[in-house]
């Protein structure tokens, strides 16, 4: 048999057939051309062969007792696990209309017995070849299939799923406008001093550990994470989706943080304050950037939620007077007594945000 490019060893041949001679004739003519053969009397014993071993391609008989030709070509074609091996029928029935069901029913190619040796060679030879084909471009299918599930997973770490969707369509400016968002930063105090008692790896071990924490809270409380700066963790609740609790769902998220950071210690047993600003009114948010995108909101609301956190108090939520007027009904506030003064803004009446009402 002439070179496939593939070693015929490598190929794998199930014969079903219910009379033994029949049987041991190709057995005979397979295993001197180097092919791997397997034997069965019926179509049920073949299933039970393909549950147990790989099999490139099937000869099969017509007429067997328990399970037919036909029945066996119906089961395996529907098969989604079996459905992709090829089979030859080689058969005593001669009438064309067997032939014709046998390849409706999803047959390679159909002998007639007494079978010519030297055609039967070649048959398998090409049915072995496509089978080859098929399997080489189902290979790399799933290595595309599996770099765009990558590329997709990528692109949604980095943007909400409705902006990734746009993306992926090819829109490349995206800018919107939402009129009620809540925002908040949170940032770790005294990284500084930490950070110079650590060496490089514990360091980011140390902020990976406590910004996935606060993924997971973001996730749960279905908020939106922007970025992380350094230190800082800025995450917003009402997009890209409108949300009429977003300003709830970023309290719930504050003080889930609190408590995540009260358990928190480095290697050498320092713990670790985090100071937390939220801030609740308009922004712009869309996507920046021609090569490396950026989903960022913009906006007066975006720049006093930062104030609110660089001028806030270790340990401690401050909230500004909206974001306070969106929760004072469900959560405890103490009023700031020393307003502190906030640039382009003069004094601003801010709140302290320390635990929940009962209901």
């Amino acid at each position: 048999m002439p070179s496939m490019g593939t070693k015929p060893n490598q190929f794998s041949i199930l014969v079903v057939d219910d009379v033994n001679v029949d049987r041991e004739i190709l057995k005979g003519l397979l295993a001197r051309e180097d092919y791997q053969v397997h034997l069965a009397e019926d179509g049920l014993k073949a299933l039970e062969v393909l549950l147990w071993e790989k099999i490139d391609l099937v000869l099969l008989d017509i007429l067997m007792p328990r399970l037919d030709g036909y029945q066996f070509l119906e089961k395996i074609k529907s098969d989604a696990n079996l459905k992709h091996i090829p089979v030859i029928m080689i058969s005593s029935v001669e009438e064309i209309n067997s032939v014709i069901r046998c390849i409706e029913l999803g047959a390679e190619d159909y002998l007639t017995k007494p079978f010519n040796r030297v055609l039967l060679k070649v048959r398998i030879e090409k049915c072995l070849e496509k089978k080859r084909q098929r399997d080489q471009e189902q290979r790399v299918l799933a290595v595309l299939q599996k770099d765009q599930e990558q590329s997709e997973n990528l692109l949604l770490n980095i943007f909400p799923k409705s902006i990734a969707d746009r993306l992926k369509k090819g829109q490349r400016i995206i800018v919107e406008h939402f009129t009620d968002v809540t925002v908040m930063f949170a940032d770790i105090v005294g990284f500084t001093q930490l950070s110079a008692k650590m060496d490089p790896q514990e360091l980011i071990e140390f902020l990976n550990d406590i910004f996935s924490k606060f993924d997971q809270l973001a996730h749960t409380h279905g908020l939106e994470k922007i970025k992380t700066i350094g230190d800082s963790y800025m995450v917003v609740g009402g997009i890209p989706d409108p949300d009429e609790n977003h300003a709830l769902s970023i309290a719930e998220m504050a003080l889930d943080i609190m408590e995540v950071m009260g358990k928190v210690k480095t290697k050498s047993g320092d713990m670790a304050a985090i100071r937390i600003g939220i801030n609740t009114g308009p922004v712009r948010v869309g996507v920046i950037g021609t090569s490396k995108f950026s989903y960022d909101l913009w906006g007066d609301t975006v720049n006093i939620a930062s104030r609110m956190e660089s001028q806030g108090l270790p340990g401690v939520i401050q909230v500004s007077e909206s974001t306070y007027n969106h929760l004072r009904e469900h959560y405890l506030f103490e009023e700031r007594k020393d307003q502190p003064h906030f640039k382009g803004k003069g004094k601003m009446s801010t709140y302290l945000l320390t635990g929940r009402k009962e209901v």
